[in-house]
């Protein structure tokens, strides 16, 4: 398998990279975090402007046509830096919905926006009390006249709080999963923000038997949750790629760090043992990345829904246990500092601390590897 990004691929990241040094470093994130949306309305804008919004979505909708390969790069950058915007929410997960299960209309009102950056969406999918299930139990959409009545509620949707609609799903009847877009302002619609350990904006939210018209339901009823399935493998993929960026600045900032801490009058850098220390987070980081690839092209690939869900839970196990490994020695070899809000390397801890748990833990993944047989 050939490891090695194209030009395009590399060309795009390093523009990404360029911009994050510039406009995004540690004080202007926390800054971003401590602001009342806490989000960045000028970092959104540049990454349309850059094609990140894009690139994921079908060329017939304005996209680029591009999958989780392309994307990649990309998104070991968003990870080095710790980008806090729900970049891989509004691509990897509602608009690849979206893109996948809406009529041309519903394409036409929502892409567009999504494609230059006026326009965010959400997906709500997990329920109180259900982990990592991700077929709708509690949260129902009845038929009502012409259109529907949804009633439920959803746990923890990062990026509800900025999203100007959210694609919610419902358990119909007995017909199975479906989607809906939801207006978060529509009356009976309650969002109740929080911020994520990781310094992301999410929300638990609240629906009371809230109104919907026909034109809501997205693709056909009762026939989601394969859809679903795929754009969570999809979003899982995208965010082991994410992982490998932060582990990646994890260790180097661990690296430059034990050059420059002396103990017994030399850097502890040249300590034998440390050395060990520093070369396993590295060979752990790149076996993690190596999987992360192999995921990206099987959710990339032909439509082997066994395959693909056999390498992404195959990537999120090792990216989770890495996310461990690497998390802990960079606080450690740094000492207590490594916990500090003043240091960048305490807030990667926090966010591999929280992409180990996303989508589903280690255990959840072996779990799924093991049934796929």
């Amino acid at each position: 398998m050939d490891f090695e990004t194209t030009d395009e691929q590399q060309q795009l990241a390093d523009s990404l990279r360029k911009y994050l040094a510039n406009a995004y470093g540690f004080e202007q994130r926390k800054a971003i975090i401590q602001s009342t949306s806490g989000v960045s309305d000028a970092a959104w804008a540049t990454f349309a402007d850059l094609g990140l919004t894009a690139l994921a979505l079908p060329e017939a909708d304005g996209g680029f046509g591009g999958g989780a390969v392309d994307l990649m790069p990309a998104m070991e950058a968003c990870g080095e830096a710790l980008v806090v915007e729900p970049l891989l929410d509004n691509i990897g997960l509602a608009g690849r919905l979206v893109a996948r299960a809406g009529s041309a209309a519903q394409r036409a009102a929502l892409l567009p926006g999504l494609i230059d950056g006026s326009l965010k969406l959400a997906f709500a999918s997990l329920e109180p009390g259900r982990r990592y299930e991700l077929a709708p139990a509690d949260t129902t959409a009845t038929v009502d006249g012409e259109g529907w009545r949804l009633s439920g509620a959803k746990s923890v949707v990062i990026g509800a709080p900025s999203a100007h609609r959210l694609i919610v799903s419902a358990r119909t009847g007995d017909a199975g999963s479906s989607l809906f877009i939801v207006d978060p302002r529509a009356a009976g619609v309650v969002l109740n923000p929080c911020r994520t350990v990781d310094g992301l904006r999410a929300a638990d939210v609240h629906f009371s038997g809230v109104r919907l018209g026909a034109d809501a339901l997205l693709g056909v009823a009762g026939a989601a949750q394969p859809l679903i399935d795929e754009a969570v493998d999809f979003a899982t993929a995208l965010l082991c790629a994410e992982a490998v960026g932060v582990m990646r600045y994890a260790i180097d900032t661990t690296l430059e760090y034990t050059k420059t801490r002396k103990q017994f009058g030399v850097a502890i850098a040249s300590f034998q043992v440390l050395q060990h220390r520093m070369v396993e987070m590295h060979i752990t980081c790149e076996q993690a990345r190596s999987l992360a690839i192999l995921a990206a092209c099987r959710v990339d690939g032909d439509g082997d829904a066994v395959q693909r869900q056999r390498a992404v839970s195959a990537a999120k196990v090792k990216v989770a246990d890495a996310a461990r490994l690497i998390s802990q020695e960079s606080v450690q070899l740094h000492g207590g500092m490594g916990m500090t809000e003043e240091m960048k390397v305490s807030h990667a801890f926090r966010r591999l601390t929280m992409i180990a748990q996303r989508f589903g833990d280690a255990d959840h993944h072996l779990e799924r590897y093991a049934a796929l047989g």
